[in-house]
Order: structure tokens, then sequence, then C-alpha cells
């Protein structure tokens, strides 16, 4: 018994520490979102990404979590992983990448993964990339004119 509680606090410490940088990097409310819309079928997965892929890899020494986004834009974009590399673009910019940073990645990409896998990845970041800038803008727009009287 004292085994499957021990089992039972490590899941819990990982999925805990997992949970906070997945939310850190890809931001909170697209985790909120993931976790609500989860079946039951594809629960286990979501904890097994969550404690392993975020709870021991995503926090490992070694890499900054700036280098960690990049190599995973590489990554998705060689494995042809649209949807998860736009959530990682995203998590790339949160982490500190800059856009000459992702756009390298990108030509890194064609060089090593081929032409076409590069461009599909371009046009999802460029996609990305233009959503947070209009995403700044409107915040940088609401807050001008919260700030005013009239």
């Amino acid at each position: 018994m004292a085994s499957t509680d021990k089992l039972a606090e490590a899941h819990q410490t990982l999925w805990e520490e997992g949970i906070q940088i997945r939310k850190e990097v890809v931001g909170e409310a697209h985790v909120e979102k993931s976790l609500q819309n989860v079946s039951d079928f594809a629960r286990p997965l979501q904890e097994l990404v969550t404690e392993v892929g975020w709870g021991v890899v995503w926090r490992r020494e070694g890499l900054e979590r700036k280098t960690r986004s990049l190599l995973n834009i590489g990554m998705l974009c060689a494995l042809n992983r649209m949807a998860e590399l736009a959530v990682h673009v995203k998590g790339a910019v949160n982490n500190g990448a800059s856009e000459v940073e992702i756009r390298e990645t990108l030509i890194q990409v064609a060089v090593y993964c081929g032409m076409p896998a590069a461009l599909e990845g371009t046009r999802v970041a460029e996609g990305v990339l233009k959503a947070l800038r209009e995403d700044n803008n409107n915040n940088n727009n609401n807050n001008n004119t919260a700030g005013s009287s009239n």
C-alpha cells in the first residue's frame, strides 16, 4: 500500500510541476481549454504529456526554455504537426524567442527537413505572430483608452 501511495504522490507532484510549466509556456487559456475538452479516452495521454513532457523534460536543466521552444518548432515542422506548431510558436514567444530567431529556425528546417516543411511552418508561424501582434496592439489601445478621461 505504501508504494501505491508513493506512486500517486509522484504522479501528483509531476502533474503539478508539469501543469505550471505548460501554462507558463503555452498560456493558461490554451491549457484550460485543452483540459476542458479532453475525453475520458484521451485523459491518460494528457496526463502523460503533462507529467513527463512538461513535468520532467521541460523542467530539466541544460537547455533554456527558449531553446527548447525553438527545437520544438523544428521538430514539429519535420513531423508536419502544424496544429502543435502553432501552439509552440506562441510558446517560443512567451519564452523570449524573437521573430528573427523563429524565422531562422524555419530556415534551418528548410535545409534539413525540406522546403515544403519550412514553407508550411512559415505560414503557420507567420499567422501566429500576426495574431500576437494584433492582440498586443489591441491590448495597448485598450490600456490607452482606459487611462483617458472625457
